[in-house]
């Protein structure tokens, strides 16, 4: 069964804007849970995931850099690329003759691909109706990545004029 997905769906607490505060100083409780209710559970989703990221690059070694340092083999492909790799996984004579350790040997000289599927983003239908509608229409919209602007002097506003406006509690 496949769910039809709009864009009207809210994610994260930066979407519902200044929602969630104001049922709080309005005292909607109600409302307030429903929003909640709402949001993904998916942590990684959440609003302050999305901000910018600064990253040191003269400290990180590259994938291939260290690969040579350690005398590692080359990275095991995730997909068969060409039909010429098929032939790699043709082992069935090897098992008959107990030569395992020959198997593995090839294996770790010349990784071969995990999976035969060319397409390594796909996720089946069946896996794909048994997960969240968030985690639906970020599959369908290849949204990740995306990361979001942050201006914390407007935040930081925004709080402040949020606590002045807010009447005292009585407690």
């Amino acid at each position: 069964m496949q769910v039809e997905l709009n864009n009207n769906i809210p994610i994260n607490e930066f979407q519902l804007a200044e929602q969630l505060g104001q049922c709080i100083h309005s005292d909607r409780r109600s409302d307030f849970s429903l929003m909640l209710a709402m949001l993904t559970e998916d942590v990684k989703e959440h609003s302050q995931f999305k901000l910018p990221v600064v990253e040191n690059t003269s400290l990180k070694e590259s994938d291939q850099q260290l690969r040579q340092k350690f005398n590692l083999p080359p990275q095991a492909p995730l997909t068969i690329e060409a039909p010429h790799q098929l032939e790699g996984f043709n082992q069935a004579q090897k098992i008959v003759d107990q030569q395992l350790s020959s198997i593995l040997f090839e294996n770790a000289l010349k990784p071969k691909p995990i999976a035969f599927r060319d397409n390594h983003k796909f996720i089946p239908t069946e896996i794909m109706s048994n997960t969240s509608i968030h985690c639906q229409k970020r599959y369908t919209d290849n949204a990740t990545g995306k990361r979001l602007s942050f201006n914390a002097k407007a935040w930081l506003d925004a709080v402040k004029n949020s606590v002045v406006k807010a009447p005292l509690l009585n407690l």
